[in-house]
């Protein structure tokens, strides 16, 4: 008999403990001095690089200022953008969440992550006319794609918007969700395809050490940029069927910290670090050098 009560004793004190466990997640949820500091965190974050991708691309712009718009210049403005974006965005949360049209929201919240989709798909471009050169194949056809593919999205995202405010159906939220989700899928599998084969060429004879470290940042990059786009995909997947997953809601705000710090703040943070190195300056061809 002793045993058996002192079982139920310790089994009774295992739950309440296991309860306790969990209770700290749902008491901040509900805080709102916990849900100010958290929010504004992210935005603080999100301003902060922005910040720094503004500083490298106006150390880039004195650098090399006769190239004109480059894809280097391209990466690092619309990572400006996309962080000013969302730091405005956390900025005035409770604007965003508690808008009364759910489209409305909806285009605040995934306007800034298709452009985070644009911003990385820009270094596979990039990649993919490198190897393409490389190989010698020709290249003439993948900007276009680029382009072509983003307008795409972009449309059939507005077409998702505007069902939403038409119909104001979980079905359509859903749908859009799962939409993000696939198309961060398949921007993982495009650095896997183009940053893998790029980083492969290491095996090839490397006159330079220069160059050995750019397969090297190519590898990193590509392991950073999917490993978020992955995070977002499974993460979409699942808050698309499961409202406690919901990231698009105001007693959310752990779950958005984890998310938004794994799949935006922090790879844009060390992808700018990474890539933080200037292009050497242009030599005149006027030049001679005094001997």
């Amino acid at each position: 008999m002793v045993r058996v009560k002192g079982f139920v004793l310790t089994e009774e004190i295992l739950l309440k403990g296991g309860g306790m466990m969990f209770d700290w997640w749902d008491e901040i949820d509900k805080s709102e001095e916990w849900q100010r500091f958290i929010f504004y965190f992210l935005s603080a974050s999100y301003a902060l690089v922005s910040l720094v991708a503004l500083v490298q691309l106006c150390r880039i712009q004195l650098r090399v200022p006769e190239y004109g718009w480059t894809t280097q210049k391209v990466f690092h403005l619309m990572n400006f953008i996309v962080n000013g974006l969302r730091a405005a965005v956390f900025g005035f949360y409770k604007s965003v969440f508690l808008v009364k049209s759910k489209a409305l929201e909806m285009v605040l919240l995934d306007l800034p992550g298709l452009l985070f989709f644009s911003t990385y798909t820009l270094l596979v471009l990039f990649w993919a006319e490198i190897y393409h050169q490389a190989r010698s194949l020709p290249v003439s056809k993948l900007r276009p794609a680029y382009y072509s593919i983003n307008g795409l999205i972009y449309f059939a995202q507005a077409c998702l918007w505007i069902s939403v405010r038409l119909s104001d159906s979980n079905l359509t939220v859903e749908i859009s969700k799962l939409f993000v989700s696939v198309i961060s899928f398949f921007a993982a599998l495009g650095f896997m395809i183009y940053g893998g084969s790029l980083f492969m060429l290491r095996r090839f004879p490397i006159k330079s050490k220069g160059r050995q470290r750019k397969l090297f940042e190519v590898g990193f990059v590509t392991g950073i940029c999917c490993t978020c786009f992955l995070i977002r995909c499974i993460v979409l997947t699942f808050s698309a069927f499961d409202t406690k997953a919901d990231l698009d809601v105001l007693d959310h705000p752990i779950l958005n910290l984890i998310y938004y710090m794994l799949v935006e703040i922090l790879p844009s943070a060390l992808v700018l670090f990474i890539l933080r190195k200037l292009p050497p300056k242009r030599i005149s061809v006027h030049y001679h050098q005094v001997r």
